[in-house]
């Protein structure tokens, strides 16, 4: 039996082999591997696709956040307001800032941050709010913008999951003071190693990372930040070039897939993906809810499909932030308790999805009779 890869990133890879080997050649023959033209045009490639005037290019997607959060001076003693139901690189930027990240819940519904929660979270002490594009969708920012505009807050996007999405018909990472994302592999837009990006229209923000990035310095040899060495490199960002021509075809056919799986298990008692009006998601993940979550992605596992769960376990819960083990965050524990990402890859073809629906609802179908005692 045809397994199916969560992701298959060789074979995404080698669909596109010509302009990687391209891009490969060009910085090898240059000779230059950082801080090259390379980077300068991806940045203004990336800027144009997201409709911002800066992008600055950095070693990963946490360190695009923690440089953000530096660049507009937010440190210990200030307070920043984090989704509860994350991955854990949206809390630890605010932490290696010595700021205090604050949980606010997510809406059931869609799992991104709640924005009627968030006005009870904020205090004296609060600076600013990162939201995340959770799973590829946006997060609703328009009252989240108008909440911190109230209270005099900067607002980041953690858009590492969502490059290519829109809100309200703008790009994510597009909808607020400043916003990071990340190249990891598996992202959408993807590098062959590690990368990440700011993406910003503030000009001297984008100034202030491009030197915190190279060792806080403007000038060669001049050094008047204590900064870090966070460089998104030359053959990372040929590569970007190269599969930024295809984002936009990989993120349809992901939707393509993603409205297929909402097709055929509509009505089968699985929790779905629920996708506001004023979304329109580029499907990093599909992710589904189920009572007995555990059971579900082992019989998946025996039949050849692969599944991830995106995140069995909270921040708060993580032994790294045990000072927060005493919030009683509902909402987040029962998504981490019962959500499962099912395969998603913009090569997966008709009769791929329809093997994932065909054994997820025979593994829903095994749990159902059980708990009915049938």
């Amino acid at each position: 039996m045809k397994p199916v890869p969560f992701l298959d990133l060789g074979r995404l890879h080698q669909a596109i082999r010509e302009p990687l080997d391209a891009a490969y050649r060009r910085v090898v023959d240059s000779g230059w591997f950082i801080m090259g033209p390379e980077l300068e045009a991806f940045e203004a490639e990336f800027a144009l696709y997201c409709e911002v005037r800066h992008c600055v290019g950095v070693g990963n997607g946490l360190e695009a956040l923690h440089l953000l959060l530096r660049a507009y001076g937010i440190g210990p003693g200030d307070e920043v307001i984090v989704p509860s139901n994350t991955f854990i690189a949206t809390w630890l930027a605010v932490s290696e800032c010595g700021a205090t990240p604050v949980a606010v819940e997510p809406d059931i519904a869609t799992h991104n941050i709640d924005p009627e929660l968030i006005a009870s979270a904020i205090s004296q002490r609060t600076r600013a709010i990162i939201p995340v594009h959770l799973y590829g969708q946006p997060a609703d920012m328009d009252p989240i913008n108008a909440l911190a505009a109230r209270h005099g807050l900067i607002v980041i996007e953690d858009a590492a999951q969502a490059q290519g999405a829109r809100y309200k018909g703008r790009r994510a990472g597009s909808l607020s003071d400043a916003a990071a994302t990340s190249f990891y592999p598996g992202k959408n837009l993807g590098a062959l190693g590690d990368g990440g990006a700011v993406l910003t229209n503030d000009a001297a923000i984008a100034d202030k990372v491009r030197q915190l990035r190279n060792y806080g310095s403007m000038v060669k040899y001049q050094h008047d930040l204590a900064g870090y060495n966070s460089r998104l490199d030359e053959l990372q960002a040929a590569f970007l070039r190269g599969k930024l021509a295809v984002l936009d075809a990989w993120n349809e056919r992901r939707r393509q897939v993603a409205r297929q799986y909402s097709r055929l298990l509509a009505n089968t008692g699985i929790t779905l993906p629920v996708v506001p009006d004023h979304a329109d998601p580029v499907w990093h993940l599909y992710v589904i809810r189920s009572k007995d979550r555990n059971a579900l992605k082992s019989h998946l596992e025996q039949q050849g499909i692969s599944t991830v769960i995106h995140y069995p376990t909270p921040p708060h819960r993580q032994r790294c932030y045990a000072e927060f083990a005493g919030l009683h965050l509902p909402v987040s524990e029962t998504l981490a308790s019962e959500v499962l990402s099912l395969p998603m890859d913009p090569l997966m073809d008709a009769a791929d999805v329809e093997r994932v629906v065909g054994e997820t609802c025979a593994g829903e179908s095994a749990r159902v009779r059980i708990v009915q005692g049938l």
